[in-house]
């Protein structure tokens, strides 16, 4: 039963490296969003496209096995509206009709390819539209004991919502809206691929070589966001996207991942430093252990979470206030 003054939406964000599904009522006369179903699956779309420029079938054939078990969920529900996005990889494959055809057939939504600038609007609605009124002057919250997170409150703005994707990261900064947004060439995959690969193998662990080279390419790509978008005003980081929510995880010692201890939780700069440098020297079977790891992050998540440390010394954040509403929030305000 959809309340009164809510629609019932679904939207799907499918990345280079996972596939996302929110099936939710939302009333966009109040700002409210009832989630129904909310799930991810790790697809690896992006598989080998930095190298090849081509989606590999065997990562189609990945991303639609999930789209069919998404479509059972959203007939289930019964939503009445579909939105399906489709970032970095899709964006830059020869072969994305073949994606675009197979995800039409099976949803009966067509993908919509959008630019970076377009990711980045969606990733900052669905991440600050519940901030307003936890910023300066709002509510604390309950802080999370021990394990170097605690929850948000007293936040000031401008907000800098940095969304670490597969292959991309986008940059946005505003307050009440956006005000200057850059996607650029840098995620946990891509740069995995990029960097880390040996003799078709993920290192393990990296060398000192691989990682230096991966870290001047993640600040070259921070030199091209400052460009057009004035990442050092910003008063509050908010980081969305798996590599961030598993570094919060891993901060606050979960013995599971838990979206509700993760969401809003706080992370130091030197906790981020500490996590980084652990997991650029752990071995996969280190990695693999933590509980709260994702099986499809194990390899990428030390590349992620380099990210995540770069940008918070470049502007100098003391720290990250971690949120687990991003780009398909954004998406299903924008279907509302």
């Amino acid at each position: 039963m959809v309340p009164e003054g809510f629609s019932r939406v679904a939207a799907v964000d499918c990345g280079t490296n996972s596939i996302r599904l929110l099936v939710a009522d939302v009333d966009p006369a109040t700002g409210e969003l009832l989630e129904l179903d909310r799930r991810m699956t790790i697809v690896r779309l992006g598989q080998d496209v930095d190298r090849t420029g081509r989606l590999a079938p065997e990562a189609l054939e990945r991303t639609f096995a999930a789209c069919r078990e998404y479509a059972g969920v959203i007939r289930e529900l019964g939503a009445a509206k579909v939105r399906f996005v489709a970032t970095s990889a899709s964006r830059d494959a020869e072969n994305r009709d073949d994606f675009v055809r197979g995800v039409l057939d099976i949803l009966g939504a067509e993908p919509e390819v959008i630019s970076g600038d377009q990711e980045a609007e969606f990733s900052f609605t669905g991440a600050t539209k519940e901030l307003k009124g936890q910023d300066k002057g709002g509510t604390e919250r309950p802080s999370i004991e021990g394990g170097g997170g605690r929850r948000a409150g007293d936040l000031t703005k401008p907000y800098l919502v940095v969304d670490i994707g597969g292959g991309s990261t986008e940059f946005v900064v505003g307050e009440e809206h956006v005000r200057a947004a850059r996607s650029v060439d840098v995620g946990c995959v891509r740069m995995t691929e990029r960097h880390l690969v040996h003799d078709g193998k993920v290192s393990d662990p990296p060398t000192e070589e691989q990682i230096a080279a991966m870290r001047a390419d993640i600040e070259a790509a921070l030199d091209l966001a400052e460009e057009t978008v004035p990442l050092r005003e910003a008063r509050t980081l908010v980081g969305l996207a798996g590599s961030v929510t598993t570094v919060s995880a891993i901060a606050q010692e979960l013995p599971e991942y838990d979206s509700a201890r993760i969401h809003h939780s706080r992370v130091s700069r030197d906790r981020v430093r500490e996590i980084t440098e652990w997991l650029l020297r752990s071995t996969h079977a280190e990695r693999a252990a933590i509980p709260s790891m994702h099986p499809g992050r194990v390899d990428v998540i030390g590349a992620g979470a380099l990210v995540l440390l770069a940008i918070m010394e470049r502007i100098g954040a003391e720290e990250v206030v971690v949120s687990e509403h991003d780009i398909l929030d954004g998406i299903a305000w924008s279907v509302a």
